[in-house]
């Protein structure tokens, strides 16, 4: 097997977010995955690679891209046996370029090649959502946009995507419905029945039952929605579906008494005027429904022991 090129490492994207992962969870999302793909073990293995067999691999970028579960990628070959040894060359939020090698794995061939495709699609896809939010990250830049996620992930693997959009120097939204009131035209039309006069004083019922540091959001999709809102004094305000001059009035009109977050046709194409119209957040769905898997390889080796 060729060595690796010598790994200009880089820093990571933002080095004030949290690029740590919980074990726990992590743990559980990693046990449920190998009962789902080796219930009863790899049989293919079994029959095919003596016991004895020992193993090597690089786990190579195919790709240019961001690293996001590399840790993850660590844990599931670990899992599977944790005799098997791994080396982290880059670490998560890192950047590299097609042709890099990310880790090096050692281990019984068996262990190697059961734990190969959960360790896979997990490194694939959190590299690729952080490679996507380091792109729209890269294109606000210069604005004071954040970059935010949504609730838009994958059922049971939240907590894996949000890490890897922290990993692009994204920021998350709220984790769940149980962290804060986010308040969405479907929320409005039941609440007021389909009578806006009601809106203010609506809100400001809800708003008194919360306890003080609870964090209160409300979608508006018109700018005649906006200063009945406000009255309710709400800490952010979502402009959702704003064309960029609406956003510019928008923002204009709030003038500071709550922070302003755009959502809706957020792309790459959209991004930069959106924050350049002076929004404070922008939540994209896009970041962790619509990613296609970052093309990463792990080229095995077997050897003899």
């Amino acid at each position: 097997m060729t060595e690796p090129a010598v790994i200009d490492q880089a820093a990571p994207l933002h080095p004030a977010l949290d690029l740590t992962l919980p074990p726990a969870p992590v743990r559980e999302i990693l046990e449920r995955a190998f009962a789902e793909d080796a219930p009863s073990g790899d049989i293919t293995s079994q029959l095919l690679i003596p016991a004895h067999a020992r193993a090597t691999a690089v786990l190579n970028a195919r790709v240019p891209g961001v690293l996001s579960g590399a840790t993850v990628f660590r844990d599931a070959m670990q899992l599977v046996d944790p005799g098997t040894h791994v080396e982290l060359l880059l670490a998560d939020g890192d950047t590299f370029d097609a042709g890099t090698h990310l880790a090096r794995v050692s281990g019984t061939a068996r262990s190697v090649l059961m734990a190969e495709r959960v360790a896979l699609n997990l490194v694939q896809r959190m590299s690729a959502i952080a490679t996507k939010t380091a792109e729209f990250v890269r294109l606000a830049e210069g604005t004071r946009a954040r970059i935010t996620d949504t609730r838009k992930t994958t059922p049971g693997l939240r907590i894996l995507e949000r890490f890897a959009v922290r990993c692009g120097g994204g920021f998350n939204h709220r984790y769940s419905l149980s962290d804060a009131v986010l308040a969405k035209d479907n929320h409005l039309a039941v609440m007021t029945g389909g009578d806006p006069a009601q809106l203010t004083a609506l809100l400001l019922a809800a708003k008194a039952q919360l306890g003080h540091t609870t964090h209160f959001e409300v979608e508006v999709d018109s700018k005649e929605q906006i200063e009945p809102v406000l009255a309710a004094g709400v800490d952010t305000i979502m402009l959702d579906n704003f064309t960029v001059e609406e956003l510019k009035a928008g923002v204009a009109l709030v003038a500071g008494r709550a922070r302003v977050e755009a959502s809706g046709n957020v792309n790459a194409g959209t991004v930069a005027a959106i924050a350049a119209a002076g929004v404070d957040v922008i939540s994209v769905g896009a970041l962790t429904h619509t990613v296609a898997a970052l093309d990463l390889g792990l080229d095995v080796e077997l050897t003899a022991a």
